[in-house]
């Protein structure tokens, strides 16, 4: 069989899904592209097992049908090397792939597609559909606090609670939280499910090369599938149990702080120069209109202070936080003035943007730490 397409157009939509195969795979064919030809285009599949991801690619002078494995890392080299021009690949009966291009011909073996593992079956009616833009900036949102902890499964995704009114995407690595509310109506109620990392990454990147609309989701009790453009992603759900997020976000807030995002991420990242290195300390200093920060490290006799103008309402307070854990969060939200709400030195704080975008609510929790003293 044979087919001939752009270099680049090639390279550009095979880079949407090689992100789903393992660098480390102790199946061989799964270091592959799934490659089958169809009328007038191709679909390729690629894999690590757990989750799976197809385009279809359309081609030109279509000779044959049938599907072969391809050594992905070989094809993408080629392509991402060639100068945009047509290439041609044959593939023989004894699975030969020969890729002809303007400068060159370049040869490489390809494995039985009847080798590759089929994808596997969403079964059910639960569907939804999504704005594309909701759904990638509730993955950007919610993805950096997701746990790296393999021996607590439940916190290594984010948590999708469907409601009739809305959609609710929630992580935490047990430091810090995040809480993502999309008002839509429209839904059936689902006592929600977890979705893994690596698969919402590779549906964020790809949501982000993408000129889609609307996001097609269906779900089982053991998988979920996207499908957008000419791409579809099916992944395992994260079998777990996920913990009572309502119950650590803290309800009665009575000290209130509004601050210039940028200002205090700029000066929390000088200060974490000077904090203790294993926990990034820094206290806050709250009273009326004033904030203060200041980081030290004892071993090294570092120390550092700053004070920034702020909006403050409450008691005078003291309470410690670690750098690093702040300027992620900080780092994620995009407006101009965030809110703390904070109670006492050894409760969780939380933040959330002065005035939150219409239809959403987003809200986000950071434990704080003991000061030393």
């Amino acid at each position: 069989m044979k087919f001939t397409v752009s270099s680049k157009e090639l390279f550009s939509q095979l880079n949407k899904i090689s992100g789903a195969i393992s660098a480390n795979t102790v199946i061989p064919i799964l270091e592959d592209f799934l490659v089958r030809l169809g009328d007038s285009s191709i679909q390729v599949t690629a894999s690590d097992y757990e989750t799976f991801m197809r385009i279809d690619i359309a081609v030109d002078e279509v000779d044959g049908s049938g599907e072969i494995a391809i050594p992905a890392k070989m094809l993408l080299d080629t392509l991402k090397g060639l100068p945009n021009q047509p290439v041609t690949i044959d593939i023989a009966d004894n699975g030969l792939v020969k890729l002809v291009a303007t400068s060159g011909e370049y040869q490489l073996a390809g494995e039985k597609g009847e080798d590759y593992p089929g994808l596997p079956m969403v079964e059910g009616e639960n569907e939804i559909e999504f704005n594309a833009e909701v759904l990638r900036t509730a993955i950007t949102s919610t993805l950096f606090a997701v746990s790296n902890d393999e021996l607590r499964p439940a916190m290594t995704g984010v948590f999708l609670q469907v409601n009739e009114n809305d959609l609710t995407f929630v992580s935490t690595d047990a430091h810090k939280l995040v809480k993502y509310t999309s008002i839509e109506d429209g839904h059936q109620s689902h006592n929600g499910f977890i979705l893994p990392k690596k698969a919402l990454t590779l549906l964020k990147n790809a949501l982000g090369m993408s000129d889609t609309g609307l996001v097609k989701m269906k779900y089982s009790e053991t998988n979920a599938e996207f499908e957008f453009d000419t791409i579809r992603l099916i992944c395992r759900l994260i079998d777990a149990r996920f913990p009572d997020y309502n119950a650590v976000i803290p309800k009665d807030n009575a000290n209130l702080m509004t601050i210039d995002r940028l200002s205090l991420q700029n000066a929390l990242k000088r200060l974490q120069i000077y904090s203790n290195k294993s926990t990034y300390q820094v206290v806050l200093s709250l009273a009326q209109d004033k904030l203060e920060l200041s980081a030290q490290d004892v071993d090294f006799s570092n120390e550092a202070n700053e004070e920034l103008n702020c909006e403050y309402s409450g008691d005078e307070l003291r309470i410690a936080f670690s750098a690093r854990f702040l300027i992620e969060i900080l780092g994620v939200l995009d407006t101009q003035e965030i809110t703390f709400k904070l109670s006492t030195p050894n409760r969780a704080g939380v933040i959330v943007p002065k005035e939150q975008e219409e239809g959403k609510d987003l809200l986000m929790l950071v434990m704080p730490i003991m000061i030393n003293t």
